[in-house]
């Protein structure tokens, strides 16, 4: 079990990444504007309110009289009402802008996974996709639904708290704000150590997401090889790092708050110590200067001025946090597909989510190789200089040894990449001058290891045609041989697949893929290995169903047992990427080259293994 090496982010606290963040909430403008205005009207009424404690104190307290004192109530209780409203307000429109940046930023990673070609997830393992479209985007709704909205309200009241105390005595709200570039330095040098340590905690759960992926999916394989002890060493190797990482965040942190509290602390004993002293000159002199609620109120803008310090102390290191959670994201989503349509295909022939099928050509099968070569991206040369040309209606096979390129001829046919150089030519025209989803609706493929949805039979026969009748489903299952076996089900065609198709076996699967495959009525269809992981009455059963349905279509067959493969109108031997054969079955075994021993070799395999069964079963 080897763990997935994500990306490493290097970067510092980067304010462009945050802009094309909030480029994404750009739904929720207006909630955000909403939650901006609350919070800079509450962080008003949170600094007036202490300076009505300061009136209560020297005119009610100190004066001994009631005068005013009514309508003062009513004023106070109209502040603390109108508080909760604004309270009830924000939480709202928080609430709305995380659960909706979560539904959007969803929307956009699935849409984004469906414009991505093969290639993408060739090198890029499922719990990575969905450790970052589940946990990381959930992280991002929270802190743009919540630690912003703190955020706004923190700068607020510092703003207007001092302001406040620079009027009521600027000497010493000059010596409380003070504290602030020492604080800005200290956060300047936490803020490297905590962003790097949440980047490793995203990475290693991204690792963990993975390893839980793989180690579900491969149960079967890991109890037959008796791998447990190993799988849950390296697991443990995992989580140790993403434990070390998050005790390492987590200490940073902690030491962060105490050290802006113990800074806050200093500035509110400062402003005790210096302002009962004016308030005790002030009294021996009989003069006025500083009373007893203007100090009040001086102490308690001084402890609540550090509040929001706090508060934007922590939320900054949550956003170093969020930043490591927003670098996946965003990575995901800024992803180019390797493999685009141009603006002028688009403009005539659409988008794979807006195609314009009225200006599709239709597909007659002619397919043509010229120079062709091709390379995976930091791989090998697989095809150099390869031509082929197939005809309309032709089965051509594809044999040879692993890695010898069958798979990437009958990728690039279906232009699930591209060639590094030449050009594939479908009906006499560059298949890169017609969209995507043309040639690939087109298409009918066949995998050695089918995938099914979960839903019933029928669900996954239609998959392709969701418009398919119940009649044209039935049609396509009776014509590959799939229909005793569904009807011998308790419920038929609704009977459940289950999860990966787990309630059918391998050829039963087999036959419902390739009914799935045939509801579409393609003009090119694809088989590869489809018959290696299915018993030889199940392969007959499909050959049969080859036979009848190949009929008038370009088809390309890989095949892993040749002899699924006798019938085919042409037989290329594929060899380092070129091909080292060619002919029809008959043709190539006279010639007794290459095809003829991987022939004679696995015919003498089979029949061996046949007197081997036949023997153990006497």
């Amino acid at each position: 079990m080897q763990a997935f090496q994500e990306e490493d982010y290097t970067r510092r606290f980067d304010l462009g990444l945050w802009k094309k963040l909030l480029k994404l909430a750009s739904p929720f403008r207006r909630n955000l504007w909403t939650i901006t205005v609350t919070m800079a009207l509450s962080a008003l009424i949170d600094v007036a309110l202490p300076t009505m404690n300061t009136y209560a104190i020297d005119h009610f307290i100190k004066d001994q009289t009631t005068v005013g004192l009514p309508l003062f109530a009513v004023l106070y209780a109209l502040l603390i009402a109108t508080q909760v409203c604004f309270i009830i307000l924000f939480i709202r429109e928080s609430g709305k802008v995380e659960t909706g940046m979560c539904y959007h930023i969803r929307r956009l990673g699935f849409r984004k996974l469906q414009e991505l070609p093969f290639s993408y997830y060739d090198r890029m393992p499922v719990g990575s996709l969905m450790s970052r479209l589940t946990h990381d985007t959930q992280r991002l709704g929270d802190t743009i639904g919540w630690s912003l909205v703190d955020l706004c309200w923190g700068a607020a009241f510092l703003v207007l708290c001092s302001v406040q105390m620079l009027v009521l005595n600027w000497r010493m709200a000059l010596v409380v704000m003070l504290v602030l570039p020492p604080l800005a330095v200290i956060s300047w040098k936490f803020q490297k150590g905590i962003l790097e340590s949440y980047r490793q905690v995203r990475k290693r759960n991204s690792q963990i997401t993975s390893a839980f992926n793989e180690g579900i999916n491969g149960a079967k394989t890991t109890k037959t090889l008796v791998r447990e002890a190993m799988n849950n060493e390296e697991f443990g190797e995992i989580a140790e790092g993403m434990r070390s990482a998050s005790v390492r965040a987590a200490t940073l942190s902690a030491l962060f708050l105490p050290i802006v509290v113990s800074l806050g602390s200093l500035a509110t004993a400062w402003v005790l110590w210096k302002g009962s002293g004016q308030v005790l000159m002030a009294r021996a002199a009989a003069s006025v200067g500083m009373t007893v609620g203007v100090l009040q109120l001086f102490i308690n803008y001084t402890i609540q001025f550090f509040q929001p310090v706090r508060d934007i102390a922590r939320i900054f290191a949550e956003l170093q946090s969020s930043q490591a959670a927003a670098e996946r994201v965003l990575t995901l989503l800024d992803t180019a597909p390797d493999i685009v349509d141009s603006p002028e295909v688009e403009a005539v022939f659409g988008d794979n989510f807006h195609p314009r099928k009225e200006n599709w050509p239709a597909l007659k099968g002619d397919i043509r190789f010229e120079d062709v070569s091709f390379r995976y991206k930091d791989g090998e040369q697989v095809l150099e200089h390869f031509n082929l040309s197939v005809r309309a209606g032709e089965t051509i096979a594809l044999v040879g040894e692993t890695g010898s390129g069958k798979s990437t001829i009958v990728n690039l046919v279906c232009r699930f990449y591209e060639p590094t150089s030449g050009r594939i030519l479908i009906d006499g025209t560059d298949y890169r001058e017609r969209s995507q989803l043309w040639l690939q609706s087109n298409l009918g493929y066949m995998l050695q290891t089918p995938h099914l949805f979960s839903g019933t039979i029928a669900d996954n026969i239609r998959y392709g045609r969701p418009g398919a009748t119940d009649e044209e489903v039935a049609n396509a299952a009776r014509l590959v041989g799939a229909e005793p076996f569904i009807l011998a089900m308790q419920d038929g065609y609704r009977s459940e697949v289950g999860e990966g198709g787990s309630r059918l076996s391998t050829g039963q699967k087999q036959l419902v893929s390739f009914a799935r495959a045939l509801l579409t009525n393609p003009a090119i269809f694809i088989l590869d290995e489809a018959t290696s992981s299915v018993d030889t009455e199940t392969e007959q059963m499909i050959q049969q169903a080859i036979a009848k349905t190949l009929a008038g279509r370009t088809s390309f067959i890989i095949a892993h047992r040749l002899s699924t493969i006798r019938s085919a109108d042409r037989i290329l031997v594929i060899h380092n990427g070129q091909i080292l054969e060619e002919g029809d079955h008959r043709s190539l075994l006279r010639k007794k080259g290459e095809y003829y021993r991987l022939y004679t070799n696995q015919f003498q395999d089979e029949a061996s293994r046949a007197i081997l069964e036949g023997g153990m079963a006497v």
